[in-house]
Parts: structure tokens; C-alpha cells; sequence
């Protein structure tokens, strides 16, 4: 919380200090005091209109990894109430744990966008992690701030703040920390979090050098209680008065444990345009040609400690007294690229080559009496690809392919196409494939531990991912359809051992979504549908998810100065076998005990006055009328009733 209120004051220190400037570059357009505050009630069809002086409201670009670029957004709509978590984004395909920080259970499962390399692995711990592609670079003519506020459970809470500001209209820095820390409702279930962003672009007058980057500094803190005991879970089942008000009383499985993330990456990119013309005669073969070069080093860190080893919980141990199991990775990326922009390909055409270095493993053997001899992995790859971004009038296809030759850990290939056809916002279809061969995480090839069940070395084979999709995106509704195969499906069986499927995983996933208005009111309606085909005795997901949510919107008193937001959303899905958390490997494993499936209803009431929007929210209300089977995972109880409350926040000085 310290580090939280801190970086808070920073910021809006920073903010007053910056609004005694009243000029950062002479050629960019300033407002006279800031944002027009009567902008924000206007349609989206009027978001063009001058703010004041030379700046508009579209000015305040938010430009992604990927160049794809849009503005800052101080609407209120029922999208955001679905992302006012401390992901920030929609978890519909998500089951979440009790307390926010704590990790998440899968509904259904994303092979759209499957990394080209192997990672260090415990996924439970990533649902958090800012990956390259989630941090954002900015254009804005005067400084711009964001906060978000979010109430959590028994004295917790989560800040995310960012200050962006362009000290020329080529430059730009943006500073961003999203810290989180929440006690949780039951014993040992203490959560915090910290992501810390750093951004900046800048280009040359003319254009000819471009260079943009970041640093990420994160670390993700949980203790760890490994569910209720059965004792606990019986009295939680059947309601049992004398812990109904409080859970802390409840025993638990794990009095001692916590898991830790680290991890740190520093990014770059650059390019130098070695050729460009406006020339008439030569625009017939090109329109420029750049040399780029990228940079990448990710390091990440895993930790499992424990005061005393629990051997009827994970099994005998090299060790009676304390556990500290420490998993180290390292990758080194550099990327040299051409970037030839014609006519002739429609579009962009990159050719690029990546030499990339990791070291993945243990600074010693932790457990000498199982017969693992090695400590560390290590290698490297050199590999080869080439991406297209093409348009012909309202027809656009993006292809993305890599190679990476020989028999190493890195060793693989990577294919992902797509095309769609876009008109206005009225349709969008597009059609998209997949196909992807890489070698399992690294936590499923090496691992070592005090635990002598936890101890691994594994020469698995490559997964191969195949997918076909499309999408329909509409004013009538959108409509989403993913079939993928999956050989050599690699997982954590039912003793938390990592197995590979000899058979084939075939998974569809359809899902289904319309809004309906009527006056005031609104009924957003989501549906997904999953079947797995073949190999669902490894790979599980519910058949059925559904989301519904009843709302209704209205602007209150005088002058409209007030918008409201005032509803109610129905959650469900089937019952299906979820898998286990296993809080030692930080991963789901298979369990075909528990079955999990059951309604939710939550109430919300959020306003946006001005640029502020404010959210208040009565977590599972359902809760006191429903039995109480409601579980994220097998002796994880989901939340009780809780009421939040929250605010995101932006200043244009």
C-alpha cells in the first residue's frame, strides 16, 4: 500500500508541476485550461470536434505494440464495467479466485496468439504479467493521467496510475505502476502484487530514425493455504453458522507456504529508413525501405517457500526443515529486420531474422537422492520469418510466419493468417488461422525441488497447435467460431506429474453476443459453447458459459451532469471437472474428483461525472439465497458477497 499511496502523490505532484507550463513545443496544440468538460457528453460521432485551440479529442492516441492505434476513452459503457477488475480486462473465460491477486481458473482456453519460444512456465502466476504486446506507447499534446482505483477484501486494494506527456511532438515518455495488495477472507490468502511500466518513442524530424521501447519491473507475491482442510469444506458446504461470518476461522491445508514471481524485461526497437521518395516516377516501385534491429532481455525468477515441509500434502522430503525451491530464466532476443512499404504488396512487407539465447534452471541441484544430474538448460537458435500487412480498399490480411531450424529447445515454426473484410463499424468478417509446433515450457521439461515427487527431466516432443476460426462482427450481433487440434498435448496429471496425451485434443469454440435497447434499458447477452471432440479425458472446459446482463442508463439533474449506470449481470456455466491448483508448481492439474458448475449475480451502479467514472458493485449476491457450492477450484472457495468500490480518473492539463 506504501508503494501504491507513493507513486500516487508522485504523479499528481507531477501533474500540478506540469500544469504551470503552458507550452511544451510551439507547433503543438494546447487547450486553454484543459478539456472542453462538456466533450464527454457528446456522441461518437461528434469525438472530432475541437477541444480548444489546435487540439482535439482524437490527439490522445494510444498506439499499441502492434501500431494499431486509438484514442483515450473517458466513456462510460457496459465494456468497461466488464473490465473494472485488476486485470483491467474482460474475464468471461476466466473463473476467478476469492481475493483479486490471487490466480484464476480456466472456462476456456485462447490458441489464437500461441508464442513463438518456450517460456519458464507456472502459469497460475502470469494472469497478471505484462507481456511485450500489453504495453502501450502514446501521442498526446498535453500531459495526460489515468488512475484507477479498486477496493479489494479485508483492507485491500489496487491502484493502477499512468502519466504520459510528449515533451516535443516527436517524443514521448509515459511512466505507469499498477501495485495491489489484499488480505483475502481466508487465513493465508494474502495477495500483492506491483507492475511497473516505462514507455518512450521519438523519431527525427524528417522521419529517417525512429526508436521506441520499454522496461517492466514486476513481482507477484501469494501465500499460499492449499484450500480448506475437509473438516472446513463440510462446514462450508453446509453453512455452517459459526463460520459463515468468518471465514478466517476456517482450517486450512497450508500454514506456512507463499510463491513468489519476479521478472524484468527491457525492450527497444529501432529503425533507419534507408530509402523514401515522394517522387512520382519512383512511388510506381516503392515508397520507403527501413533497417530495423530489436532488442530483448527477459528475465524472470520463480519461488516456492515453506517454514516446514507438509510431506502428507506434497510427499517426502529431501528435507524436514524449511523448503526454498528458486527457478531462474533468461532470454536474449536481438532481431534484425527490412521493412519495404510499395504498392506492390499492398502494403508492409518485413523479412527478419532473430538470434535468441536462453538459460532456464537452478543455481544447484536442490535434491540429490532422486537421480537428476542436470541443473541447468541452456541454448541457443537463430531463426528466420517474414510478416505481411496488406489492404486492398475494405479487404485487409496480416500474416505472420517464423522458423526456427535444427533439434533444439527452441527449434519450431509458427504460421498465423488472417483476412477480413471491414465496413465502417456496421461489419467486420474476418477469417484466421494457426498453426504452431514449439516445445513445452520449460518447468515441464526441468524441475527440482526439496519434495521428491517434484523432481523432473523430461524430453518431451513438440506441441503441435493447429487452429481455424473466423469471426462476424455486426450490428445484428457477433459471432465467433475457433476448431483447433492439439497433438502431443502436454499437462499436469492427477499426482501433479507432467504428461504428454498420445491421442489428439480437438476443441471447438463458438460463442454468441447481442445487446438489445430498448428506451433506457439494455440486456447484453454473451453465450459460448465448447465441445471437446477427442482427448477430453485430459483437457476439460465447461459446455456451456453464458453471461446476461440487465442495465440501465440515464443522464440525472440539471444540465445533465450525471450518467448513470444502474444493473445487474447473471453468470454461469456447467459443471466439469476443473482442474486443481497445485500451489507448489504454480499450475492447474488434473483432478476427476470435484465437479464445479453453478450461477452468480452480481449488482453494480456506476456514474461518470465529467471524465470520472465511479463504480460501486455488490460482488455474489446470490450468495444468500444459493447453496454454497461455489468454487473457483476443488477446496477453493469462491468469493462470499462482497461490495466494492472503485474510480477511474483523467486529467488533461
Amino acid at each position: 500500500m506504501k508503494k501504491n499511496l507513493l507513486v500516487f502523490f508522485c504523479l499528481v505532484s507531477t501533474q500540478i508541476m506540469l500544469a504551470q507550463i503552458r507550452s511544451i513545443d510551439s507547433n503543438f496544440g494546447r487547450t486553454n485550461g484543459g478539456l472542453n468538460q462538456n466533450l464527454d457528453s457528446l456522441p461518437e460521432n461528434e469525438i472530432n470536434v475541437k477541444l480548444s485551440g489546435k487540439t482535439k479529442y482524437t490527439d490522445y492516441k494510444i498506439i499499441s505494440h502492434k501500431n494499431d492505434t486509438t484514442i483515450v476513452d473517458t466513456t462510460l459503457t457496459i465494456q468497461k464495467e466488464y473490465k473494472f477488475n485488476f486485470l483491467r480486462k474482460d474475464n468471461f473465460e476466466l473463473l476467478a479466485f476469492h481475493n483479486q491477486g490471487q490466480t484464476f481458473n480456466n472456462l476456456a482456453y485462447d490458441f489464437t496468439n500461441i508464442s513463438q519460444f518456450p517460456d519458464i512456465g507456472f502459469k497460475a502466476k502470469l494472469f497478471n504479467y505484462f507481456d511485450i504486446e500489453d504495453v502501450n506507447y502514446y501521442q498526446v499534446p498535453t500531459p495526460t493521467t489515468e488512475i484507477m482505483y479498486r477496493t479489494g477484501l479485508e483492507q485491500g486494494q489496487v491502484v493502477d496510475a499512468l502519466f504520459t506527456t510528449n515533451f516535443s511532438k516527436r517524443f514521448n515518455l509515459a511512466i505507469a505502476y499498477k501495485g495491489l495488495r489484499s488480505l483475502g477472507a481466508y487465513r493465508r490468502s494474502l495477495a500483492s502484487t506491483g507492475n511497473f511500466r516505462v514507455s518512450f518513442k521519438y523519431e527525427t524530424p524528417k522521419g529517417q530514425y525512429a526508436i521506441r521501447g520499454h522496461a517492466v519491473n514486476q513481482d507477484f507475491f501469494n501465500q499460499e493455504n492449499g484450500g480448506l482442510t475437509a473438516t472446513s469444506l463440510e462446514a462450508f458446504v453446509n453453512d455452517d453458522p459459526n463460520f459463515s461470518g468468518n471465514r478466517g476461522r476456517m482450517d486450512i491445508n497450508l500454514n506456512d507456504a507463499e510463491n513468489t514471481f519476479d521478472a524484468k524485461r527491457l525492450y527497444f526497437e529501432h529503425t533507419f529508413k534507408l530509402l523514401s521518395s515522394k517522387d512520382s516516377l519512383q512511388e510506381r516501385e516503392f515508397s520507403n525501405l527501413k533497417l530495423g534491429h530489436s532488442f530483448i532481455r527477459d528475465s524472470k525468477f520463480y519461488r516456492f517457500n515453506q517454514g516446514t515441509a507438509t510431506t502428507d500434502i506434497f510427499g517426502d522430503a529431501n528435507s524436514s526443515g524449511s523448503i526454498n525451491n528458486k527457478t531462474s530464466y533468461l532470454l536474449y532476443n536481438n532481431q534484425l529486420f527490412i521493412d519495404f512499404n510499395s504498392k506492390y504488396v499492398l502494403g508492409r512487407f518485413r523479412v527478419k531474422s532473430d538470434l535468441s539465447t536462453y538459460s532456464y534452471g537452478y543455481e544447484n541441484l536442490q535434491n540429490n537422492t532422486v537421480g537428476i544430474t542436470k541443473n541447468k538448460l541452456k541454448g541457443d537458435a537463430v531463426s528466420f520469418g517474414a510478416d505481411w500487412n496488406g489492404r486492398i480498399g475494405n479487404f485487409y490480411v496480416n500474416a505472420s510466419g517464423s522458423i526456427t531450424p535444427g533439434i533444439g529447445r527452441l527449434s519450431g515454426n509458427r504460421l498465423f493468417g488472417e483476412a477480413f473484410y471491414k465496413k465502417d463499424s456496421v461489419l467486420t468478417i474476418k477469417g484466421r488461422v494457426g498453426i504452431s509446433n514449439k516445445s513445452p515450457n520449460f518447468n515441464f521439461l526441468l524441475h527440482q525441488s526439496t519434495y521428491n515427487d517434484y523432481n523432473w527431466e523430461n524430453n518431451f516432443a513438440q506441441i503441435g497447435t493447429h487452429t481455424l476460426g473466423g469471426v462476424i462482427e455486426s450490428k445484428w450481433g457477433n459471432i465467433s467460431v475457433d476448431i483447433t487440434n492439439i497433438n502431443n498435448y502436454t499437462y499436469f496429471n492427477e499426482n501433479s506429474k507432467p504428461v504428454q496425451f498420445s491421442g489428439d485434443v480437438n476443441y471447438l469454440k463458438a460463442k454468441v453476443s447481442k445487446e438489445f435497447i430498448l428506451g433506457k434499458f439494455a440486456l447484453d447477452n454473451t453465450l459460448m459453447y465448447q465441445k471437446v471432440a477427442s482427448g477430453n479425458s485430459v483437457f476439460r472446459v465447461p459446455e456451456f458459459v453464458t453471461r446476461n446482463t440487465l442495465y440501465y442508463t440515464d443522464e440525472w439533474f440539471k444540465g445533465k451532469p450525471l450518467l448513470v449506470q444502474i444493473g445487474a449481470t447473471f453468470k454461469y456455466f456447467s459443471k466439469y471437472n476443473a482442474n486443481a491448483y497445485n500451489p507448489l508448481l504454480a499450475e492447474f492439474t488434473l483432478q476427476n474428483d470435484t465437479e464445479i458448475g453453478y450461477p452468480t449475480v452480481d449488482l453494480f451502479f456506476n456514474a461518470r461525472v465529467r471524465r470520472t467514472r465511479i463504480y460501486f458493485k455488490a460482488d455474489n449476491i446470490s450468495s444468500f439465497a444459493l447453496d454454497k457450492n461455489y468454487f473457483s477450484a476443488p477446496n477453493y472457495p469462491y468469493r462470499d458477497f462482497v461490495i466494492r468500490f472503485g474510480v477511474v480518473w483523467n486529467w488533461f492539463i
